[in-house]
Formats: C-alpha cells, sequence, structure tokens
C-alpha cells in the first residue's frame, strides 16, 4: 500500500491504484477523485462511525435487470460478451451506487482514467450509457445523463487492407491449417467469427450460405475459384470447415493465436484480421464495372459510407479512372 497526500486511513491499493478508506483491518473503496464532493461526504460518513445506507436502487441491480429484459436477450452473443466485460468493471466501479445519482461529470471523471485507453473508454462508458437508458425505461430516472456524450478520441491509424506482397507471403508461410483460414477470410470477405462458423452443409452451388452474426443478415457468398479449388481437396473432420485435427470446432482465441503467429512470421503485425475483410471489398471495388452494390452483395453492408470505408483507395481509383475514361 502506498500513501501519497491522502486523507488519513485513505490509501492506494492494488494494481489499478484504487483509493481505499482503511481501518482496524477493514477496506471500503473510496471515489476516485479525493477532491470530489463525493469524496468529502463518503470521508466523513465513515470517519463518524455511521452505517453505509444500501440504496434500494443501484447500478448492480440495473445491470440484473437489463439482463432480464428482452431487449438483452434480442441482442446477439457477441455483443452480450462484449457487454459483460464492461458491465463487470461498472459493477466493480459504482455498482453500490443509485443510478439517479450519476451526473454527467462522474462518467467524465471516469472517462478520463481511461485516457490511455480511449477504445476501452468508449466501450465501457458506451455500456453504461444502454444501462441507463434502461432505468429511464422501467423509471428509475427521468434521463440519461450520458445523452450526447463527448468519447475520447482515437488515435489508432484507418485500417488498411493488405498488400498483395504480404497475402503472397502468407499464402507461402502459412501452415495448411491457418492457409485454410487465411484464404476463406480472404475469399469470402466475412468476419472472422462468421467464417468459424462456416459448416460444410452450408455450401450450394460453388459458394456458402451466411449468415452473420453481428448484423443478422443472411447472404450467399460465391466462392473465389482459387477458394473452391483449396476446399475441393482437404477432407471434412467435422460439421464446421474450420477445425482443429481432431475435428472439434476451433474457438476465436486459437485462430486469432495462429493467424497472430503468421503475421509476425511474415511482417504484417499491422494487417489484422478485419483487414482481410477491406482487402476483398478493395479487390472487388477495383474491378472494371463493379459498383458498391456488388460490394455490399459481398460484405452484408447496407450503408454506402462503410462500403467506401472498406473498398477505400481502390474503390476510388477505380470510380475516378472510369469516370476519366467516359471524358474521352
Amino acid at each position: 500500500m502506498v500513501k501519497r497526500n491522502l486523507p488519513p486511513y485513505v490509501y492506494k491499493m492494488g494494481r489499478m491504484g484504487y483509493l481505499y478508506y482503511r481501518r482496524d483491518g477493514v477496506s471500503h473503496r473510496m471515489p476516485d477523485d479525493p477532491a470530489s464532493a463525493e469524496f468529502a461526504q463518503e470521508y466523513a460518513r465513515l470517519r463518524s462511525g455511521r452505517a453505509v445506507p444500501k440504496a434500494k436502487r443501484n447500478i448492480k441491480k440495473l445491470i440484473a435487470s437489463y439482463m432480464a429484459s428482452e431487449k438483452w436477450r434480442g441482442k446477439k452473443l457477441n455483443t452480450q460478451k462484449s457487454y459483460r466485460q464492461s458491465f463487470r468493471y461498472l459493477e466493480e466501479k459504482i455498482g453500490p451506487f443509485d443510478p439517479a445519482s450519476i451526473k454527467p461529470h462522474n462518467v467524465y471523471d471516469m472517462r478520463d482514467s481511461m485516457a490511455d485507453k480511449p477504445t476501452t473508454s468508449k466501450r465501457r462508458v458506451s455500456a453504461l450509457s444502454v444501462l441507463m437508458q434502461h432505468a429511464v425505461q422501467i423509471g428509475w430516472i427521468d434521463r440519461n445523463p450520458i445523452h450526447k456524450f463527448e468519447h475520447l478520441k482515437t488515435k489508432k491509424a484507418p485500417r488498411k487492407p493488405w498488400p498483395q506482397d504480404l497475402i503472397d507471403a502468407a499464402r507461402a508461410k502459412a501452415p495448411p491449417d491457418t492457409r485454410l483460414l487465411f484464404e476463406m477470410m480472404l475469399g469470402t470477405g466475412q468476419r472472422i467469427s462468421d467464417v468459424l462458423a462456416m459448416q460444410w452443409d452450408q455450401i450450394e452451388d460453388d459458394g456458402i450460405w451466411v449468415s452473420q452474426g453481428k448484423t443478422g443478415a443472411r447472404l450467399y457468398v460465391p466462392f473465389t475459384a482459387r477458394l473452391l479449388d483449396m476446399l475441393s481437396g482437404i477432407p471434412r473432420r467435422g460439421l464446421h470447415i474450420i477445425t482443429l485435427p481432431d475435428g472439434r470446432p476451433m474457438k476465436y482465441n486459437s485462430a486469432y493465436n495462429r493467424m497472430m503467429e503468421l503475421r509476425r512470421e511474415i511482417g504484417a503485425e499491422e494487417y489484422d484480421n478485419h483487414a482481410l475483410r477491406h482487402s476483398a471489398a478493395s479487390e472487388i471495388a477495383a474491378l472494371p464495372g463493379m459498383t458498391e452494390e456488388h460490394v455490399k452483395a459481398l460484405t452484408g453492408h447496407t450503408s454506402s459510407n462503410m462500403v467506401r470505408l472498406y473498398s477505400g483507395p481502390a474503390g476510388q481509383k477505380a470510380r475516378a479512372t472510369e469516370a476519366q475514361k467516359a471524358r474521352k
């Protein structure tokens, strides 16, 4: 425990440096900002020895209420998984607090405490906003205090499609199972989670029916000639196309680790798995006569803005070239 410029009995504890009031062997979590009114109020209460009043409504109960709602049951499994991670953080951080006591400045303080992790900050604050909107709907509060919230700006560079030289290197260096995973992501243009869910009996007429986990869209995706040739030459080890050697479906972590190992080997660390989806969109957009509708048909996007994001400079170049040819 390290104590620096804090009131008596208050210490920073643990890896995260949370503040605790510790006396007579008992620790009590304190608000994070020693200069805040909430901290002063809680410190005065603890020094006086008064019991902690239990809120009839708190964030922990709100999480339970939301996860029992119809809206929660309608969420995709991946969305639920992401929310659960944020809910665990919120329950630890502000679980005992009454939602009505949470003000915008409290949330901005929480946001700023994660300034080094803007993506994580946005995910957690967004999860709290979902909870607060649920609190409005069940009559716990009158308005969502996180409405029109200003998130931290991310410095992450825009995702870029894999360049052809790294695609060639991946094909040359990847072990058979990793090569199949790579070709399935690139050839179908689908998210890695949807590729891992693909089964042999979903194949029809040299293509495959895909139910996208994120959007719920059902798409028919024809195979490229390269991918079709590869699939015709591999054994079926289970119901799924991408499996472990014993036939069990490959899980996300295993797939991610295999791809990460390949990316390190060929020097492609800055090009992640999702960038292969960009590569597929870019390749289509660059072909003569292809339109945004063709890209949408493969990726499942419904927004032209998203298509332009995924097809990137290749799509713009193809459209500009076509436009200039029309001027001749």
